[in-house]
């Protein structure tokens, strides 16, 4: 995250997180979108949240990305779960990253080839 980029939270609710945004990306916006977004953090707490990503795809700009944030290790949300809605969505996974303790954060874009 950098300063001036257009961020929006959609239900990650990390403390540490919430704050380390705040002092790099104050204008962030928490539960809603933003038009033209740098990158999106969407909270995937169950499988049925994954259909909502296809609906996020217009709000990002071409060059942005969607941080789903899903809870690690468990057997009601996989990564492949995720993985696999990112393809039915028309995008491309090309990160993954520990976002705390007990959840990861995959992170994708849209496919160079169609920016």
């Amino acid at each position: 995250m950098k300063p001036g980029q257009r961020v929006a939270v959609l239900g990650v609710e990390g403390a540490e997180f919430l704050m380390g945004l705040a002092e790099r990306v104050p204008e962030y916006l928490r539960g809603q979108c933003v038009k033209d977004a740098d990158l999106i953090f969407f909270s995937a707490e169950a499988r049925d949240n994954l259909s909502r990503m296809k609906s996020l795809l217009p709000w990002i700009n071409k060059s942005g990305a969607i941080w789903v944030v899903y809870p690690k290790g468990q057997n009601h949300i996989r990564e492949i779960d995720v993985i696999n809605a990112g393809k039915s969505a028309d995008l491309t996974d090309n990160k993954v990253c520990r976002f705390s303790e007990t959840h990861t954060a995959l992170r994708f874009v849209i496919p160079v080839a169609r920016r």
